[in-house]
């Protein structure tokens, strides 16, 4: 896709400033609640990036995710991980074929990955080995099948649901694939008067359909204008600083750190950080970064990538804990006046 001109840019820019409403009133009509979850998922969207959206059964995980794909008019395919589940039926296989003369080849049939919004919903229930698979197509936006290179369609988005409560029949993410999700968004319980409009809703005959409001060219300019977004350096150095100081390897690490943390967050947890502060900015009608931004993003960047230790678990303190106390210890940057 073409770099758009300054007038693309700033006409996409207010597309997207105004369409941040029509998407929250239309995902209303289907959606109760979850404003903070459905807000990050649409940053992650626009930053071109990947969701591990992780809520107990019930939460409406998987029709959120449908919702988003109808309402940017995207290709979706679902994947119901399962323990007997294999990569090619992620990928997709070879079959042998007798074309018309008789002869017989061997023919590719791509997999439901071959698609623009992929649900892979209960990642966590298939082997490790099946996970795997998923790998290349995050990163490279792209799959290996008999010797060939496949381009996936873009815009290309992961959305991975996990349920946190079952452990049994469950093989937890390794660190690899959870630094390839650019957050992880909780989904939590509603409010009692929200709950009550969803058990009204999906106990009566009247059922919502959404019209799509853009296009994958739009989303693809989206994802092209959030990286055009400037910030200034110490922005950069706080969101780096923030997510270094998470490693209890780092000279003089906090005593937070030190005693709770395995394992801390690596350098594509501040490049995810960065660029979901970009798009941020731009959902809320900026075109500059925030340290607002930063602080606002750091948990659902570093939820997935600071591994806790066993004193941790012992003592309950979650990665929330540990996050905010990361955001406190580290100097905020002096605010700049932004240009007119």
């Amino acid at each position: 896709m073409p770099h758009p001109t300054d007038d693309m840019q700033r006409d996409l820019a207010e597309r997207l400033r105004t369409g941040r409403a029509r998407i929250e009133a239309e995902l209303s009509r289907v959606i109760v609640g979850q404003k903070e979850a459905i807000e990050q998922i649409l940053i992650a969207l626009f930053a071109g990036g990947h969701c591990l959206i992780t809520g107990a059964p019930g939460l409406a995980k998987t029709l959120l995710v449908k919702s988003i794909a109808q309402l940017f008019h995207l290709k979706s395919q679902r994947i119901q991980f399962t323990p007997d589940l294999m990569p090619a039926d992620i990928t997709g296989t070879e079959i042998l074929e007798e074309d018309a003369d008789g002869r017989r080849r061997m023919a590719f049939h791509p997999g439901p990955v071959f698609t623009q919004v992929l649900l892979a919903d209960e990642i966590n229930r298939t082997p490790p080995k099946t996970q795997a698979a998923l790998l290349e197509a995050m990163q490279e936006h792209q799959v290996t099948a008999a010797g060939k290179r496949l381009q996936l369609e873009e815009p290309f988005f992961v959305l991975a649901t996990q349920n946190p409560i079952e452990m049994e029949g469950t093989y937890p993410l390794p660190e690899a694939q959870l630094d390839r999700f650019l957050f992880n968004v909780v989904v939590d319980y509603l409010p009692e008067d929200d709950e009550v409009t969803v058990v009204t809703r999906t106990t009566s005959r009247n059922t919502a359909t959404l019209e799509p409001l853009f296009t994958a060219e739009d989303v693809l300019g989206f994802q092209q204008l959030v990286r055009d977004v400037p910030i200034a350096e110490d922005l950069v150095r706080y969101a780096v600083r923030v997510c270094a100081a998470s490693r209890p390897t780092a000279d003089n690490p906090l005593n937070g750190v030190k005693q709770w943390v395995a394992w801390g967050a690596g350098l594509r947890a501040a490049q995810c950080l960065v660029l979901g502060a970009k798009a941020r900015a731009l959902l809320y009608g900026r075109s500059y970064v925030s340290v607002a931004d930063i602080k606002a993003l750091a948990t659902p960047v570093l939820r997935h990538r600071i591994v806790r230790n066993y004193r941790a678990e012992a003592e309950a303190v979650s990665v929330e804990m540990i996050v905010d106390q990361l955001l406190e210890a580290i100097a905020t940057p002096t605010p700049v006046k932004a240009a007119a």
